[in-house]
């Protein structure tokens, strides 16, 4: 560990110093790394059996072929940052296989069922700008040197997921009736989850480690905010309906619900006149959601198979 303190350090990285091992680091800029590449990691993983279950809905065995690779590219990024957590001492075998289903931290978005095509592309098309919010800001921003190298492969690759996301749900909506509509029911569940992504806003934060390490740049409601000037628009123009419009005198997005709101994850609802508490989503995100258990097996599967067949 590094021979100076946390505030020492923080000024540091603020100059501009990259982190690139852990003698660099104090044990408060390490824990908070861990747990920021920990979510990178586990949202990375989560998302490949979400995409695998729509990906049986494809159209066609080239449209098959272009969501299996999607899903290739997520596990490949999440073994990035699984790779970097073992060089801090985090066992990854662990991570992977003896954690509880309901301890993986990717967001709760990844633990619904995404049941047909639509459904795939609009999450490539929201949730994989999600992604590129959030990591495009490390990639800019991040004093951790290994990462900031490690997200630029990711980046590009997350980059084709979003423009196959977008190109598809255009595609859909041009092509009208049942399509359009698919498209519209899956932004009415996937949109109000798309803002919950960000976490809490700001004036709720009661930490920012990751800021003052400079583990990112932007906060909660900046990250928010970037999403939401990238998707309200993009909707606008394929006449899909959302809960927000952009205030012409700012340039600002404004949410026409009041933020946060109940779901009902038996019927991918939102119940916009129920508002609710962050203590009560911190509650439903660590209760997580119905497919949870099932997508941690399924990736899991594959390993316990072959230790089944190695001990036979």
């Amino acid at each position: 560990m590094a021979g100076f303190t946390d505030d020492e350090l923080m000024r540091k990285v603020q100059e501009g110093f990259i982190v690139e091992s852990e003698a660099d680091m104090t044990e408060t800029y390490k824990k908070a790394l861990i747990t920021q590449l920990t979510v990178q990691g586990d949202t990375e993983l989560m998302s490949a059996p979400a995409y695998y279950m729509a990906t049986k809905d494809a159209p066609s065995t080239n449209t098959m072929v272009s969501a299996t690779a999607i899903i290739q590219d997520e596990m490949g990024h999440a073994n990035i940052a699984y790779r970097l957590l073992e060089d801090l001492g985090v066992d990854r075998d662990e991570l992977l296989y003896e954690r509880p289903p309901e301890k993986f931290k990717n967001p709760y978005g990844f633990d619904q069922p995404l049941v047909n095509w639509a459904e795939l592309v609009t999450a490539n098309g929201l949730y994989d700008r999600a992604g590129i919010t959030l990591l495009g800001d490390v990639l800019r921003h991040t004093s951790y040197g290994p990462l900031k190298r490690g997200l630029v492969k990711v980046g590009m690759e997350e980059n084709f997921h979003l423009r196959h996301g977008e190109v598809w749900m255009k595609r859909l909506c041009e092509a009208g009736g049942e399509a359009r509509d698919m498209v519209q029911a899956a932004v009415d569940w996937m949109f109000p989850m798309g803002v919950e992504w960000f976490g809490m806003p700001d004036e709720k934060k009661h930490h920012n480690a990751q800021l003052d390490f400079k583990l990112k740049g932007m906060t909660n409601d900046q990250l928010r905010q970037t999403w939401l000037k990238a998707v309200v628009p993009l909707c606008d123009e394929l006449s899909i309906e959302v809960p927000a419009h952009v205030d012409p005198a700012t340039e600002e997005v404004e949410l026409e619900f009041e933020f946060p709101v109940q779901y009902d994850p038996d019927t991918k609802r939102w119940l916009f006149d129920e508002p609710i508490t962050w203590d009560q989503v911190w509650a439903r995100w660590r209760a997580r959601g119905p497919m949870n258990e099932q997508f941690v097996d399924w990736m899991r599967v594959s390993r316990y198979s072959v230790e089944e067949l190695l001990e036979a």
